[in-house]
């Protein structure tokens, strides 16, 4: 039977991590939080289409910063997450969100 190995938090693997293990799951956190307000932006907000757009870039640039070798990642998932989103809930009053 196949093993499930489920992602520990940082808490529980204690001391084997060393500190650029750490720093990149801290960064990785932080993108996901990140990214989840600006879909809450879209989802449940009233802001306008600019200000999603900026949020959008300075995640973007975030990415870029703290994850170099995976910028094809964040288009992949990130830009085309909060694409559908904002067609699905924003786009017949608000329009097309703007490129960034």
């Amino acid at each position: 039977m196949a093993e499930c190995r489920v992602r520990p938090k940082i808490r529980e693997r204690g001391p084997e991590l060393d500190r650029e293990q750490r720093r990149e799951e801290l960064a990785y956190r932080k993108l996901q939080r990140r990214s989840d307000q600006i879909v809450s932006m879209i989802v449940a907000s009233d802001y306008a289409a600019i200000d999603v757009v900026i949020e959008i870039r300075h995640l973007k640039e975030y990415a870029e910063s703290e994850f170099p070798e995976r910028t094809d990642l964040f288009e992949m998932v990130f830009e085309s997450r909060f694409k559908r989103l904002w067609t699905q809930f924003r786009e017949p009053q608000d329009g097309v969100l703007p490129e960034w």
